[in-house]
């Protein structure tokens, strides 16, 4: 008789293939916060899946429609709804958002889950919301002041990042609420796919230089945001990934084409 071994968990991959590490150390790998990703991907799109709770505690899921006032969800929901009903009697509430694909897996590509008790607002705050959620929302001016309609904010106190396969983190109300959504990210993918088409030597010889893999044959950049690239290798040892930061944080997407060419000039240079 056989003992069965342990179960498998994120800290054992088993016969997972494994990612091989820098040879030297990366110049700069800063990158968004936590905070600053969620915020990222809340403001990217209008839609998530909110979790509430029945009368008998049970857990219900249903799509909404959402805007944003100052990184908290605001939700148009009819009362007659079952999801309506639920907020009503019990404030706990989560949302889940995902990203726009930018992978065809869908368990590689970005999402949130922001998690909190909602408020109806009132007086300014409730004007505010209102206009946060039809900027948003533009069909919701159909129904927004029908009297079965209800505006609810979600006060954010926990958040959970996943920004793929590896790559996760929490943060929490405050610090969600005090970051702000990443100012390239949004419109970077026109330059991109640009960096990917026409300065693929650039992109391997940052990779080589200052990202840590000096044996890598080929490099494509996956994302970019006010702190810097986001590289996909093929090195001599195997699929590979990186981050090369830029020499200062930018803040439009104007800025994108200086802070790649300073990046281009430096791996050239051999300067970290």
């Amino acid at each position: 008789m056989t003992t069965a071994g342990p179960t498998r968990d994120h800290g054992d991959p088993g016969d997972a293939p494994t990612v091989p590490p820098p040879l030297t150390e990366p110049a700069n790998t800063v990158r968004p916060s936590a905070a600053e990703e969620a915020r990222t991907i809340a403001a990217s799109t209008n839609s998530g899946t909110l979790a509430t709770l029945t009368a008998d505690g049970d857990p219900w899921a249903s799509f909404v429609t959402y805007g944003l006032l100052g990184g908290a969800p605001v939700l148009c929901v009819s009362n007659l709804a079952e999801h309506g009903r639920n907020l009503a009697g019990d404030p706990r509430a989560s949302i889940a958002i995902v990203a726009p694909a930018t992978e065809t897996d869908p368990l590689a590509n970005a999402r949130i889950t922001l998690a909190g008790r909602v408020e109806a607002p009132t007086g300014a705050e409730r004007d505010a919301a209102r206009e946060a959620h039809l900027a948003a929302v533009s069909a919701a001016k159909y129904y927004i002041d029908y009297s079965d309609f209800s505006l609810w904010v979600l006060r954010v106190s926990r958040v959970r990042w996943v920004g793929g396969y590896g790559r996760m983190d929490s943060a929490s109300g405050q610090d969600y609420s005090a970051a702000e959504a990443d100012p390239v990210t949004p419109r970077s993918a026109g330059a991109i796919a640009h960096l990917n088409a026409d300065h693929a030597e650039s992109l391997a010889a940052m990779a080589r230089t200052l990202g840590g893999y000096p044996d890598t044959t080929a490099a494509t950049c996956t994302g970019a945001d006010r702190y810097g690239l986001d590289l996909r290798l093929d090195t001599e040892r195997g699929l590979a990934y990186t981050r090369v930061g830029y020499a200062s944080p930018i803040n439009s997407i104007d800025e994108l084409r200086s802070a790649t060419v300073e990046l281009a000039r430096r791996a050239r240079d051999g300067v970290k």
